[in-house]
């Protein structure tokens, strides 16, 4: 199931707008607490003013039980207010609004349950009496009358309950909000494109890079991404990625080309040679003799041609990441020096070479493959006695880091050949690669053990280096990571596999 692409731009675009809207959300809802309490307050603190001249209507009655009236001439409220006025000592009503419901003819005060009652003057009430909606506050007062009588006169603890219909003010509540929740939309609404045209503006430098990308072939890696990638710092490191990321492969296709071209130059004049020897031979009638020597010139250039494309193949392997490195496989370095020496040592004595071997008795464990260990070994070798005059010495020289637990070994191959030319020895690594312009030189070979080695060094977490002078010999370093000591019947193993 083919999974739907999704742009990076809509998705900022819509995660900005559920941001917004959610904060236009949050906006409405505090605006909707704020404005509510506000006016509640405001509307209350009227509400005890209101309850407070009501109280100052509560007069003295002049008659002969002290009582006390609610005197309607000096009490200015609104007409649409409700109030009633109740005095707790002798359980009267006083008075109410004249506009007070009909059918609560015993009074809110009385009726009210008793926490109701033994509320502080400060608690308000919003109750809905017929179809408006009412604030009240109950007030709790006193009047002494005749205050100048011995006792200080009687007291009257005076209740009053006040009402005003709240509908303005929950309508101004309301609107406020309404105008809060309206002007965030509107600010959704015009900043919902302004984000989206400043996004798709600012995203402008990664299609440009994608643009320049995708115009990349394997005939033309050339890359130059716009200024404006190279100093945003979100595409900075994207940019750089690219430039190093297309450089290696460039580096890659230009040395995969140089192998192709290079193996079909080797390949063709190795089957060149063998295809002039039968034409020769051919060309007129031949002795038995003649034949044979023919065919073992044939054949002896077919084995020149079979080891090529072995060393072809194994320096594939080796670029592939196939050299077995690393993991449970290790071998004992010492041991594959001393027996390469062994093993090379008639061939040293057919140059008048001799190979000196110094401080290899201890066994050195490598993180390589007995096989791959000898190819790196014997190369290095082979090519140390082709390059050193009669009666010259090779040494193989073997030293691992001094403390407790040494992390790397190093060896070194030197001869006292004529040396490396310095413009040269960059490149004695390249595959086929040789000094000689003629590709014809005494010592023969294909220009890939270098190469090999190298790869199966590196590939090993090693390096290799040359150090080298003309007319001074040279000297091939390797460096390796030490492995864990290899058992003994390993190592067995892996002398029988390198022989």
């Amino acid at each position: 199931m083919k999974t739907a692409r999704k742009s990076i731009a809509f998705q900022l675009i819509a995660a900005v707008l559920a941001v917004e809207l959610v904060s236009s959300l949050l906006v409405a809802a505090l605006s909707l607490v704020y404005e509510r309490h506000i006016h509640l307050s405001s509307f209350d603190a009227v509400l005890r003013g209101r309850a407070d001249s009501v109280l100052g209507a509560v007069q003295d009655a002049d008659d002969v039980n002290d009582n006390v009236i609610l005197d309607r001439a000096d009490l200015h409220v609104p007409g649409e207010d409700l109030y009633e006025v109740y005095d707790d000592g002798v359980k009267r009503l006083l008075g109410r609004s004249s506009n007070w419901p009909a059918e609560d003819a015993k009074g809110l005060v009385a009726a009210a349950p008793a926490q109701l009652a033994a509320t502080a003057s400060n608690t308000f009430s919003h109750l809905k009496i017929g179809r408006r909606r009412y604030g009240f506050v109950l007030l709790h007062g006193s009047r002494i009358v005749d205050p100048g009588e011995p006792g200080g006169g009687k007291v009257h603890s005076i209740t009053i309950l006040y009402g005003a219909p709240s509908d303005r003010v929950w309508h101004a509540i309301d609107s406020a909000v309404e105008f809060y929740a309206a002007g965030s939309i509107l600010l959704l609404a015009i900043t919902g494109p302004l984000i989206a045209w400043l996004l798709h503006r600012g995203l402008l430098p990664l299609r440009q890079l994608a643009a320049l990308a995708s115009g990349i072939t394997a005939n033309d890696w050339h890359f130059d991404p716009p200024e404006s990638a190279r100093t945003t710092p979100e595409l900075a490191p994207l940019t750089q990625a690219l430039e190093n990321t297309l450089a290696r492969l460039e580096r890659s296709f230009v040395q995969q080309r140089t192998f192709v071209s290079d193996a079909a130059h080797e390949l063709k004049t190795a089957v060149a040679v063998i295809k002039s020897s039968l034409q020769l031979l051919s060309l007129r009638p031949r002795t038995v003799a003649e034949w044979q020597a023919g065919l073992a010139r044939c054949v002896a250039d077919a084995e020149r041609l079979e080891e090529l494309v072995g060393k072809m193949l194994t320096l594939a392997r080796v670029e592939d990441g196939a050299v077995a490195v690393g993991s449970a496989q290790a071998c004992d370095l010492a041991g594959c020096l001393r027996r390469a020496a062994d093993e090379l040592a008639t061939v040293a004595a057919l140059r008048s070479v001799r190979i000196d071997a110094v401080n290899l008795s201890e066994a050195m464990p490598v993180p390589l493959a007995a096989e791959d260990c000898w190819l790196v070994v014997s190369n290095l070798l082979l090519n140390a006695i082709q390059h050193s005059p009669p009666e010259s010495v090779v040494e193989i020289r073997m030293d691992a880091e001094t403390g407790e637990s040494p992390a790397a070994i190093e060896f070194s191959v030197v001869d006292r050949g004529e040396g490396i030319d310095p413009a040269v020895l960059p490149y004695v690594f390249d595959r086929f690669y040789r000094g000689d312009p003629s590709r014809a030189r005494s010592t023969g070979g294909a220009g890939l053990g270098l190469a090999i080695v190298r790869g199966i060094v590196e590939h090993a977490g090693g390096s290799i280096h040359l150090a080298s002078a003309p007319g001074n010999g040279t000297t091939a370093i390797v460096r390796l990571p030490r492995a864990a000591p290899i058992p003994s019947h390993a190592l067995a193993d892996s002398a029988v596999s390198s022989v």
